[in-house]
């Protein structure tokens, strides 16, 4: 490599660490959440909520959070039977 060739490499390398921050700011921009998503979100908190208070765990608590999510609310929701221990 000539001279010409490693200061353009080092000048094109020193660009790119001053560019990258500024580019990745912009990208990390979020749009606020729709109404429908924060209703998700309220939703899913409800039924985290029940299913801990219920103390359900493994695939018990995946059954209750698919029940509680598809539309049977938090407090409607049923647990699964238990299985014998």
């Amino acid at each position: 490599m000539t001279i010409k060739h490693c200061f353009a490499a080092v000048l094109t390398s020193a660009i790119l660490l001053v560019a990258a921050p500024s580019y990745a700011e912009e990208a990390v921009a979020k749009k606020e959440p729709s109404a429908k998503q924060l209703a998700q979100r309220e939703k899913m908190k409800g039924c985290n909520a029940d299913a801990k208070a219920q103390g359900l765990k493994g695939d018990e608590r995946k059954a209750f959070m698919k029940s509680c999510l598809s539309g049977d609310g938090p407090d409607e929701a049923a647990p699964t039977e238990q299985k014998g221990k």
